[in-house]
C-alpha cells in the first residue's frame, strides 16, 4: 500500500482519551496557561460512551482540580450512607464487621457515582475554557520524530476495507502533533502498549496484573432501594477457583450498580468469568434485591490491579502515560478514579513547566517523580501487598495478613517489605487437563442473562466492513494450541461472545465475532498464547454506554 498522505495540526499538547486522567490534564493545562493550544481525542462516539467504572468516587482528585466543583453541577448527588462487607457461602452471608478494618477502607465523604456521567461534565468544563475535543477519533498509529522520539497521533481514519485497503469512502484521518503526546487511553490502550514496548518502560517492574470488572445498572422496586448504599462481596460463587468478589452500589432514581470482578490470574481455563457473575446474582442476598426489577444496561472493562510495584516507568521522549494507562488502581478500595484525574494534574503541570523553559518532546520526569512520591504513590504504597497476598494465600489467608500490612503500612513500615506478583495472567493460565471443567447454570432471563443478550445493553456497534481491530499474530495457534491445550479459553473469558469455535467440515473453526467488542481488553490480557492484539476499531464505534 502507498504511502498515506496526512495533513498535519500542530499543539503544544495532545491528549489521547478523554476520561478522567486526560480530562484533568487538558483542563488544568488551561488552568494554567489559557493561550495553550490543547487537543483531546476520544475514539467513543461521545465523551463518556467508553467509560466503564464502579464507581465510588473518592472526591480528592477533583478537589485539587476544580475546588468549586459542587457549585458548578458536578454530578456527585448520593454521597455514601453506608459500608457493608459480606463474606458468601452459596445459601447464606457472614458479615465481616466494619471496624478492624484500617482507615483507609473508609467509604465516608466518597460519592456514588456514574463516571461516565461525571467525564461528560468534566469535558463541558474544558470546552468553555477553550480545549479541543473530538469524540469519534480514534488513534490507530503514533507518529515518531526523526530522534525517535513520540511526535504525535494519527487520528480519524475511516473507511479501510475489510482487507486493510482504502475503501470508496476512505478518509486518511491527520496527524496531530504536540510538543508533548499525553496517552490516557485506560487499561492496556493500544497505543501506550507499543510505547512501553518501543522504550523498555516496563524494565525492572513486576508485570502488570488484571481483573475483569464486569457490570449491568439495574432498577429495583424502591421499596428495596437504599440510597447511598454500598456493599462489596468475597467468596461464593469463586470459591477457590479465582480471586475477585462484587460490588452492588445504590444511587439516585432507584437504581443500583451490580458489578462484578474476576481477577485474570485464574489457573483453570475452563472458568467462566461472564457465567460466574451470572450465577453471584442467584445468591439469595441479590436475588432478593433484584426481584421485581430489571436491568436496564451491561458492559465490562479490565481493571489494572498491580499497583505500586507494577507501574512502568511513564515518560519517554515526547510522551508521558496517565492513569490507568500506567495502572494507578487501589485494589482493596477498588478506587482508580481519584488517581487518574491527580496523574492529569501532574503531567498538566510538569508539561507546563517544560514549555515555559522552552522545552519540548523531551522526557517529563518531574511528572513521574510526583506519581512515585506524592499522593498517589502514597495511597498505592499502603496497598501493594494486597494483590500478592491473594494471590499467593487464597482469599482468608490474605483477609487477615493484607488488613495487617495495611495497618502496619499506616504507620509507616510493612512486615512484608515490598512483594512481587511473578506470572503475567496469560502465563497464570495452566493446561485444561489439569483441571475439572464447570458446570454453569443456564441463564434464567430473569435474574441471568445470555451473553448476547447482554451485549445488546451495551448499545455497541461496528461498521462491520471494516478490518476486524482484533488482530492475531499467528492464525494457527487458537485451532492447535489454544483448543487441544486450553479447550480454548477465549470461548469463555470475553465477556461479550466475541470469540468462539465452530465446526466446519467435520473440524473446528475459530471465528472472531468483532462487531460484538466491547472494549474490555480481556483477550489481549489473558490469552495463554498472548496471540491476539487488540487495536483500535475506526472512531466512535464500541459501546454506547449511557451512565455507567
Amino acid at each position: 500500500m502507498a504511502q498515506v498522505e496526512r495533513e498535519a495540526m500542530e499543539y503544544d499538547v495532545v491528549i489521547v482519551g478523554a476520561g478522567p486522567a486526560g480530562l484533568s490534564a487538558a483542563i488544568r493545562l488551561k488552568q494554567l496557561d489559557p493561550n495553550r493550544e490543547v487537543v483531546v481525542l476520544e475514539k467513543g462516539s461521545e465523551v463518556g460512551a467508553h467509560i466503564l467504572s464502579g464507581a465510588v468516587l473518592d472526591p480528592c482528585g477533583l478537589d485539587a482540580l476544580i475546588p468549586d466543583w459542587k457549585e458548578k453541577g458536578a454530578p456527585l448527588n448520593t454521597p455514601v450512607k453506608d459500608d457493608n462487607f459480606f463474606m458468601l457461602g452459596e445459601a447464606g452471608q457472614l458479615r465481616i464487621p466494619n471496624f478492624p478494618m484500617p482507615p483507609l477502607m473508609n467509604n465516608h465523604g466518597n460519592y456514588i457515582v456514574s463516571m461516565g456521567n461525571v467525564c461528560r461534565w468534566m469535558a463541558e468544563q474544558a470546552e468553555a475554557m477553550g480545549i479541543e475535543i473530538f469524540p469519534g477519533m480514534a488513534c490507530s498509529e503514533i507518529v515518531y520524530g526523526e530522534n525517535g522520539e513520540v511526535k504525535g497521533v494519527v487520528a480519524g481514519e475511516f473507511g479501510k476495507n475489510a482487507d486493510g485497503t482504502p475503501g470508496p469512502s476512505y478518509e486518511p484521518g491527520m496527524e496531530l502533533h504536540g510538543k508533548y503526546v499525553f496517552l490516557s487511553e485506560g487499561v492496556r490502550g493500544s497505543l501506550s502498549k507499543e510505547v512501553i514496548a518501543k522504550y523498555d518502560l516496563s524494565q525492572g517492574k513486576e508485570p502488570q496484573k488484571f481483573g475483569l470488572g464486569m457490570k449491568e445498572i439495574w432498577e429495583v422496586d424502591p421499596e428495596k432501594h437504599r440510597e447511598g448504599s454500598v456493599t462489596h462481596t468475597m467468596g461464593w460463587p469463586l470459591g477457590k477457583n479465582a480471586g475477585g468478589g462484587s460490588f452492588i452500589y445504590h444511587l439516585e432514581n432507584n437504581q443500583v450498580y451490580v458489578g462484578f470482578v474476576v481477577h485474570l490470574n485464574y489457573k483453570n481455563p475452563h472458568l467462566f468469568p461472564y457465567m460466574e457473575f451470572q450465577r453471584f446474582k442467584h445468591h439469595p442476598m441479590v436475588a432478593d434485591l433484584l426481584k421485581g426489577g430489571k436491568r436496564v444496561a451491561y458492559g465490562a472493562r479490565a481493571i489494572s490491579e498491580g499497583g505500586y510495584q507494577s507501574m512502568p516507568k511513564m515518560v519517554a521522549p515526547g510522551v508521558a502515560l496517565l492513569g490507568c494507562s500506567v495502572g494507578m488502581v487501589n485494589v482493596p478500595r477498588i478506587k482508580g478514579n481519584h488517581n487518574a484525574m491527580l496523574s492529569g494534574k501532574a503531567a498538566a503541570e510538569a508539561a507546563h513547566a517544560a514549555l515555559e523553559a522552552g522545552r519540548a518532546s523531551d522526557e517529563l520526569t518531574n511528572y513521574e517523580d510526583e506519581v512515585r512520591t506524592g499522593a498517589i504513590g502514597k495511597d498505592l504504597k499502603k496497598v501493594r501487598n494486597v494483590k500478592p497476598l491473594w494471590s499467593k494465600y487464597g482469599l482468608t489467608a490474605s483477609l487477615a495478613l493484607g488488613g495487617l500490612d495495611m495497618w502496619t503500612n499506616t504507620l509507616g513500615f510493612s512486615v512484608f517489605g515490598t512483594l512481587a506478583h511473578g506470572k503475567t495472567d496469560a502465563e497464570a493460565t495452566e493446561e485444561a487437563s489439569k483441571h475439572t471443567p464447570i458446570e454453569y447454570p443456564k441463564p434464567d432471563g430473569t435474574f441471568s442473562f445470555d451473553r448476547l443478550t447482554n451485549v445488546s445493553f451495551s448499545m455497541t456497534n461496528h461498521e462491520e466492513s471494516q478490518p476486524a481491530h482484533l488482530q492475531l499474530k499467528d492464525g494457527s495457534i487458537p485451532v492447535d494450541v489454544n483448543l487441544p491445550k486450553f479447550a480454548g479459553p477465549s470461548a469463555r473469558y470475553c465477556p461479550a461472545g466475541v470469540y468462539e469455535f465452530v465446526e466446519k467440515d467435520g473440524k473446528p473453526e475459530f471465528v472472531i465475532n468483532f462487531q460484538n467488542c466491547v472494549h474490555c481488553k480481556t483477550c489481549d490480557i489473558k490469552d495463554p498464547s498472548q496471540n491476539i492484539n487488540w487495536t483500535t476499531p475506526q472512531g466512535g464505534d464500541g459501546p454506547n454506554y449511557p451512565n455507567m
